[in-house]
This record gives structure tokens, C-alpha cells and sequence, in this order.
């Protein structure tokens, strides 16, 4: 029973990704084109050749960073669905510090990632706070969040840190010094993406040897539990949605530092909601975000090379990716019925045992 659980996650994201895949084949052969060719061109956009492989990776870093924010969450029992608000709340904090403090390079760097983490984290005590303290439903309040930091950072770009003669709100450029150095030359791959794959480490190893992860997991999969056997559950679920937004936080840093060089209004394309699903589909797994993270990153790179290659839009990525949210969507539910069913079936199996056994 345990094997079976422990693969079903695992089979669930492998047959969302073949449905969606199926489901984009269809779509290619409505639209006239050979998906042989257009899958080709996805791959070899996203990973023929180093330069095409440094674009999917430096796509892939914020969602590793988001993903592994939403899975630190959800570790803990905090559903936090408020990735992409912390995102921005974080880009906008290292933005600032980017900008205006003036610090040596060897400094600035390193406080404008605190800064995000900082900003990302404390942005996530909201909505843990408001659940201790009145009960709200964290799904709710880290969802409307969101809109409340676009928004919010969206005043700010436009109005007290607009840059001067900018036609869209945005700040202007950060210091030399800020940004974070390219491991390929020629593209925006930069360290960030090592500090990603650092950060899920440290956070798998907290939670697999630490007595904090141990019982941020022990809260995630019982709080009854968990208080009775004296874990601080308030505090235990402060620290875990204070991470969950502090790692996101930084995914944000990672697109002012390393890609953006700047603020920018709207300046995610929906990275936080990506990390909601692929930390689903690494089963909230610190390290398993990372390929999930790699994949999706596969899929915004690979599919603009495909609209170049084919008359199929690059929105089919999109496509593809809103069948994985919805298989994972669904998992819960057929999680449910599974269990149930093989309850059911042992049940079966040790009645008739009993009855020949009579």
C-alpha cells in the first residue's frame, strides 16, 4: 500500500504530461502542421546547442526559486498560493537596493537577495498571521494577495520610482554592481541558477536532519498530532510560510539582478503560478522542483523557436501547461478514490482469508 502511494504522484505528472502532449498533437493537426516537426523544434529550441540550453535555464531559475517557496509552504500545511505576489513584492525590494544604496559590488549583490528574501517572507506572514489569529483560509488570503502586490508594485513603478522619460512604468536600470555575473556570454544565464539549485539543497536537508524540518513535516501531515506531541505549531507555521515566501521573494531578485536588470511593471509572466504546479508535480519535493522547474523552463524557450520553425503559435505551451495544472488539479480527488479503492480491496482480500480460513 505504501509503494503505491509513493508512486502515484509520479504516475499522475507522467500521464498529465503525456495528456498534454497528446492533447497538443491534436491542436498541431487542426492547425495543419506535422507535430513531429513542431516537437522537434520545441527540443531543439530549448536544448540544442548552449546557447538555447542557457536560455531554458536562466527561464527555468525563478520557477525553481517559486516552486521551491510553494513546496517549503505546503511542507509545513500552508496551502500558499501567494507565490506571485511574494515574487513581486521580493524583485521589487532587491530593485531598490539595486538602485539606490550605494554599496560596493561584493555587498550589494548579497543585500539585495536579503532584501527580497526579507521582503518575499514578511509578505507571507500575512496571510499565516491572519490564519492563527482569526482562522481565515490561507488559500483566500495568499490568492488576493497577489493582486494587492502587482498592483501595489505597479503604483510604485509608475509613480515615486518611475524612471524618468520611460514610457511604461518601470524603474530605471540597476547598478553594474547588482547584477548577478553570467556563467554563459551572450545570454542572461547567470549564477542565480546556482543559487537556486543551493537553495533546494539547503532545504532538503533541513527538513531530511534538522529538528525544525522535522517538525514542519510532522505539522504538515497531522497539526492535531503535532500539537499533542508538543511541537509550537504557531510558530512552526510562521517559519515555514515566512521560507515559503522568502525563497519566492528571491525568484524575483533573480529577474530584476539577472535578467531584467530593472523593474518592470507586470514583470512575471506568471511565474508563481507555475511554481504552484510544478511543486505539485514534484510531489513538494525540494530537489524534484528543480527538473520540473527545468521542464517548464523547456516549454516558455522551446516554444517561441517552434512558432519560428511552424505556423503553431508559441501558446502552445500554454496549452500544455494548462492540461498539467489541470491533471494536477484533479490529483487530490483521484488521490482520494484510489486510496479508498485499495482499502476496499485489502478489506476484500482479508474477509475472504478469514472466511476459508473458518
Amino acid at each position: 500500500m505504501k509503494i503505491f502511494r509513493k508512486l502515484l504522484l509520479p504516475f499522475i505528472s507522467l500521464c498529465a504530461f503525456l495528456v498534454s502532449l497528446v492533447i497538443g498533437t491534436v491542436i498541431i493537426l487542426l492547425n495543419g502542421d506535422n507535430p513531429l516537426v513542431a516537437y522537434g523544434a520545441l527540443i531543439e529550441g530549448a536544448f540544442n546547442g548552449m546557447s538555447n540550453l542557457a536560455g531554458t535555464l536562466s527561464s527555468a531559475t525563478p520557477l525553481i526559486f517559486t516552486g521551491l517557496g510553494v513546496a517549503v509552504a505546503f511542507k509545513g500545511g500552508m496551502a500558499n498560493i501567494g507565490a506571485e505576489g511574494q515574487l513581486y513584492m521580493g524583485g521589487m525590494a532587491a530593485a531598490l537596493v539595486g538602485v539606490y544604496l550605494p554599496l560596493p559590488g561584493f555587498l550589494l549583490i548579497p543585500v539585495a537577495l536579503l532584501a527580497a528574501f526579507l521582503a518575499g517572507g514578511l509578505y507571507g506572514l500575512i496571510p499565516a498571521t491572519l490564519k492563527i489569529k482569526t482562522g481565515t483560509n490561507e488559500v483566500v488570503t495568499t490568492l488576493m494577495l497577489n493582486y494587492v502586490a502587482i498592483l501595489f508594485t505597479s503604483y510604485l513603478v509608475n509613480y515615486p520610482f518611475k524612471a524618468p522619460g520611460a514610457p511604461l512604468g518601470m524603474t530605471v536600470n540597476i547598478q553594474k554592481a547588482a547584477r548577478l555575473p553570467l556563467l554563459y556570454p551572450g545570454s542572461r544565464f547567470n549564477v542565480g541558477f546556482l543559487l537556486a539549485i543551493a537553495a533546494c539543497i539547503l532545504v532538503a536537508v533541513m527538513f531530511r536532519y534538522t529538528g525544525a524540518g522535522y517538525e514542519m513535516r510532522m505539522l504538515g501531515r497531522n497539526s492535531i498530532f503535532s500539537k499533542y506531541i508538543g511541537v509550537d505549531v504557531n510558530a512552526r507555521t510562521l517559519q515555514c510560510m515566512f521560507l515559503g515566501g522568502g525563497f519566492a521573494g528571491i525568484g524575483g531578485a533573480a529577474l530584476v539582478l539577472g535578467i531584467q536588470y530593472r523593474f518592470v511593471q507586470n514583470i512575471s509572466p506568471g511565474y508563481g503560478f507555475d511554481g504552484l504546479t510544478i511543486a505539485l508535480m514534484a510531489g513538494f519535493s525540494a530537489i524534484g522542483v528543480i527538473p520540473m522547474a527545468i521542464l517548464f523552463g523547456a516549454l516558455r524557450s522551446g516554444g517561441l523557436t517552434m512558432e519560428l520553425a511552424t505556423s503553431v503559435p508559441s501558446e502552445l505551451s500554454k496549452v500544455i501547461q494548462a492540461v498539467i495544472i489541470l491533471f494536477m488539479a484533479a490529483q487530490v480527488s483521484f488521490s482520494k478514490y484510489f486510496t479508498e479503492f485499495m482499502t476496499g480491496l485489502r478489506h476484500r482480500r482479508e474477509k475472504k482469508q478469514g472466511t476459508g480460513g473458518s
